[in-house]
């Protein structure tokens, strides 16, 4: 049968809830894969090594990605209202909104190639001065004063207000404004040297996974909430909810225009390489 391919994904409950049926062998005919779980920024600098054969990646890092990879139709994560938040500790009262932003400014992000950070750049105009740590950490750094403001990912955009902080800014709100388009987060990206035909059985894979889990819940949910141990059912069930939609079965028309327009933006901006495009495996 061969090797395993490997495939690195993220311990957040919509990568878990996608690819639970395929990481434990329950979809009939699927191929093999190994399965590695890491912290998204982690996966980042995994995939620039060209690490492992199938990884999820933020859309911030697929730019210096497409010489070793190409995207997956399905198993991204694209959507409405579901973009990063720019949070902070109130003083007297008050959040200041974006464009009040202090230059010094210290900001918490969750990794330099991590889509959130490409969306905070854009919007601010400017690169602010950063301190980057895991997602998992940011919320309480704010709440200590450590640093000024954080950029709060995945769960933390659940949890944030119990620590005290308020939103500056959601970034996906303001990319939809400027847009009108689906902010592209994070995608699902196949090594080259995997091969046409083989990319597109895996991305078939990765489909017939999600439709595993959103069919027979019973037989998967258990896999999610162990590598969900520090979030409560509901924090959990909402996380799925915003990150997994009809984009995680293909991006479509209209989540390619919008990873189009985010590299054309950030391009225009001198934030990513001038030539960059989204590579995609073709349509099954």
């Amino acid at each position: 049968m061969g090797d395993p391919y490997t495939l690195a994904y993220s311990p957040c409950p919509n990568d878990t809830f996608i690819f639970a049926a395929l990481t434990n062998g329950l979809i009939d005919g699927a191929p093999r894969v190994e399965a590695v779980l890491d912290d998204v920024e982690a996966l980042n600098a995994a995939a620039r090594r060209g690490a492992y054969s199938l990884t999820k990646a933020s859309y911030g890092a697929v730019p210096y990605l497409m010489d070793r990879y190409r995207i997956l139709r399905a198993g991204g994560a694209l959507g409405r209202g579901c973009g990063p938040l720019l949070v902070a500790r109130p003083r007297n009262g008050r959040v200041p909104k974006l464009a009040q932003l202090e230059a010094e400014a210290r900001i918490a992000i969750p990794g330099i190639l991590t889509t959130a950070f490409l969306l905070l750049r854009l919007a601010l105009g400017r690169t602010p001065p950063i301190a980057e740590m895991r997602f998992d950490r940011i919320v309480d750094a704010v709440a200590a004063g450590e640093v000024d403001a954080g950029l709060v990912i995945h769960e933390s955009r659940f949890t944030y207000r119990s620590k005290g902080l308020a939103e500056i800014v959601d970034l996906g709100t303001w990319w939809e404004e400027q847009t009108n388009a689906p902010i592209p987060l994070g995608a699902v990206l196949v090594r080259r040297d995997v091969g046409e035909v083989a990319g597109t059985t895996l991305n078939r894979a990765v489909r017939a996974s999600l439709d595993f889990a959103r069919t027979k819940e019973e037989a998967i949910i258990d896999y999610v909430r162990a590598h969900a141990a520090e979030m409560d059912d509901d924090v959990m069930r909402k996380h799925i909810g915003l990150y997994v939609n009809d984009f995680s079965d293909d991006v479509g028309d209209e989540g390619e225009a919008a990873v189009a327009e985010l590299f054309g933006r950030a391009s225009a901006a001198c934030l990513i390489p001038p030539t960059t495009r989204g590579e995609f495996v073709p349509a099954t």
